[in-house]
């Protein structure tokens, strides 16, 4: 008796670890990040090379260079390294916050279009990452996988303006 009603349910899976690997807003949402931070991440290149040439500058002078001469590069080079490392600290905070952000808003797409899929295809169920075990016909990974390129296609690229259904 208690599997006649399990009988009339519709019940799908989906692999949201791989929709969020395989969907396109995923590659454009890095893209645009790296284009976003790459200025930034040239200044600190920049600014540690420029350190990296003082701290040779000191171990090849050194030696011959004035007390004072000496004092004061020494003086620009703990600056600089105190410079380069708060730029990198902030660096990596400002990247993790809108890596955060923007993969929050693929989170919220992914789950729209699982919404959406399971209304279409009148499901009961979807269930999601803890799955066990689910065999290919009940695995609607691919379905999802393909509206969100469709949507990708369709000029819903990016993950900053989801779409409604």
């Amino acid at each position: 008796m208690p599997t006649a009603w399990a009988d009339a349910l519709k019940i799908g899976v989906v692999n949201t670890a791989r929709v969020l690997e395989e969907a396109p807003q995923a590659e454009a949402a890095s893209k645009k990040l790296e284009a976003e931070f790459a200025p930034r991440e040239r200044e600190l290149v920049n600014a540690q090379r420029q350190l990296k040439n003082l701290e040779d500058r000191l171990a090849r002078d050194g030696a011959v260079m004035s007390e004072a001469e000496r004092r004061n590069l020494e003086r620009d080079i703990m600056g600089l390294r105190r410079d380069v490392n708060r730029g990198q600290e902030e660096y990596r905070e400002d990247l993790n916050m809108r890596r955060n952000e923007e993969l929050g808003r693929l989170h919220r797409r992914v789950y729209e279009v699982i919404v959406a899929l399971a209304k279409d295809g009148n499901f009961d169920v979807l269930l999601g990452d803890t799955v066990l075990y689910a065999s290919e016909q009940v695995d609607l990974t691919d379905q999802v996988i393909q509206r969100l390129r469709d949507e990708f296609r369709n000029g819903g690229g990016g993950t900053t303006a989801p779409r409604r259904q």
